[in-house]
């Protein structure tokens, strides 16, 4: 099947034609003709199926058959997760309506002064292109009119969920016409994207073309287990000297994970650069500038900055570290084998991370294959732990955290013991054992006195009469005497009553002036300095002066 089967304008085959599309792939070949009625999608695709031609096609066919754009106003909205898949958006844009006569595209997107945006609104948009925060901002300071807006695309609906933007996004629907056509690609229509959907979309035909469970036919997993961060270092390296790499992009989860590595890689002797949502855009367009030049061979990236990438020569897709979502690491490895080429994607893991191999596996419904590089193999294997008999968490070889030999496992039928048939078992709880490997050789020192357990117990009253009783060198010590000095519990005839007793010195009087020796305070009426009293009044004040 060609284009010129689907329906589209003329100009739009003839733009085709000269970029070199010849043939459409299978989502454009369902989508475009459903598009061209005016239903409402949701569309399931994998990256690098087509997915921008299979909106934007239908849209710019809208927009060719107007007799004149003139004052309209923007026809078409199209909201992205990120900055790159926006700006990958418009560039698609504008190579397939370069037939259009005086076709306006417009791009909005966070990280780019506002200036240059102000601008290009002020004049008319035909299609724009926004991400969702960047937009709201433009719309509250009503510079952007989305009254004529006849197709609305969500594109990577569930990623822009992801990231916060379901209340900007039913804020800029809402400022749309009722009657639009809502084009929505997702990978997952589960749980919130479902309920978006339900409320954005008018009864919506689904088409699944490739769904994210579905294998990469065109792409070579691989699992690499390595026994810490320094091994996995070992490991990127040798895979990035491979003489079959042209470019390889290396996700790590953190921005951080990203600059360091790309500043490890760069220390080695790589051509090597990070991307993350921390750099400005003009960090980030010459990045991917020289990606696309051929000028950067690895491109170190966090999953949300390296959605939208789409440069063919990247062969390799490494996973330093693991996705948090199953669902990204089918996005991640989606950026090699673009436009029908073959990709090698890697994943390193360590063995405590075998939980979410298995999760991804669960998510793809295929299995990752393990290999060994010789010369790299990791010294823990994948059967080591508790139930190979490996150290447990007991903390003995072969234990586990109770004790039991590696291995056990109370499904398989063991003969259990009881308490007698064990050996020592009536034996006292405290102390060694006779047949105790501890019981001999421990020491020098003299062995404890046996104990008689079925000895009478002290009673409460003889302790407690032993422990009250004086200590005999203290009761041999001849007491001190001192004179004046009456106990107590002295006999009352010893004690004399307290007006018996000597009266306490009388204190001498403070001196109050300076003039007897003292700091004089704050005081009124002091005889040894003029001051203010209550005498006469000092002409012109209502205060007084002596």
């Amino acid at each position: 099947m060609s284009f010129d089967s689907l329906g589209l304008s003329p100009v739009l085959l003839a733009a085709l034609n000269k970029a070199g599309f010849t043939q459409p792939t299978p989502v454009q070949t369902e989508a475009i003709p459903k598009a061209l009625e005016g239903k409402d999608l949701i569309v399931s695709a994998q990256t690098g199926s087509g997915k921008t031609a299979a909106f934007m096609l239908p849209s710019l066919h809208r927009i060719a058959g107007m007799p004149g754009n003139k004052g309209v106003g923007v026809q078409v909205l199209v909201l992205t997760p990120t900055r790159e898949l926006a700006l990958q958006v418009a560039e698609a844009t504008k190579s397939y309506g370069a037939g259009i006569n005086d076709l306006r595209i417009a791009t909005v997107v966070g990280g780019m002064p506002y200036g240059a945006q102000i601008k290009a609104l002020s004049r008319r948009v035909d299609v724009l292109v926004a991400t969702p925060g960047r937009l709201i901002d433009h719309l509250n300071a009503r510079r952007v009119n989305l009254s004529r807006v006849h197709t609305l695309v969500l594109d990577e609906a569930d990623r822009m969920l992801d990231m916060g933007f379901i209340e900007d996004i039913e804020n800029i629907v809402a400022q749309t016409p009722s009657d639009r056509q809502t084009l929505m690609f997702s990978a997952t229509f589960e749980g919130t994207v479902a309920r978006m959907a339900a409320d954005m979309l008018e009864n919506p035909e689904r088409i699944d073309i490739a769904n994210q469970k579905q294998k990469h036919a065109n792409i070579t997993q691989t699992l690499l287990y390595a026994d810490d961060s320094g091994h996995k270092l070992r490991l990127l390296g040798h895979l990035l000297r491979d003489a079959s790499m042209d470019q390889a992009i290396v996700f790590t989860s953190t921005k951080r994970g990203a600059d360091a590595l790309a500043e490890r890689l760069e220390d080695e002797g790589f051509a090597a650069s990070a991307l993350h949502g921390d750099m400005n855009q003009r960090q980030r367009t010459r990045t991917l500038g020289m990606l696309q030049k051929g000028r950067l061979r690895v491109l170190v990236a966090t999953d949300v900055a390296a959605r939208g990438i789409d440069v063919q020569g990247i062969s390799h897709a490494i996973n330093f570290d693991l996705p948090m979502q199953a669902e990204d690491y089918v996005h991640r490895i989606g950026r090699t084998g673009r436009a029908g080429r073959n990709g090698q994607a890697f994943t390193l893991a360590t063995h405590g991370e075998r939980h979410k191999i298995r999760r991804i596996e669960q998510f793809t419904g295929q299995p990752m294959p393990a290999e060994v590089i010789p010369g790299l193999e990791p010294v823990k294997t994948a059967e080591s732990g508790r139930g190979a008999g490996g150290k447990g968490r007991g903390g003995k070889p072969g234990g586990s955290r109770h004790g039991r030999p590696g291995g056990y496992s109370r499904e398989k039928d063991h003969a259990r013991s009881g308490f007698s048939h064990r050996k020592g078992g009536n034996a006292p709880s405290y102390g060694a054992r006779e047949d105790s490997r501890f019981a001999e050789g421990r020491s020098d020192r003299p062995a404890r006195a046996a104990r008689t357990y079925d000895a009478p117990r002290e009673s409460l009253i003889d302790r407690a009469a032993t422990s009250l009783s004086r200590n005999p060198f203290a009761s041999d010590r001849p007491r001190t005497e001192r004179s004046g000095f009456v106990r107590a519990d002295a006999a009352p005839a010893a004690r004399k009553p307290r007006s018996e007793f000597a009266p306490a010195p009388s204190r001498k009087p403070r001196p109050s002036t300076r003039s007897d020796g003292g700091f004089g305070g704050d005081r009124h009426g002091r005889s040894d300095k003029p001051g203010f009293s209550r005498g006469k009044k000092k002409p012109g004040s209502s205060r007084t002066w002596a």
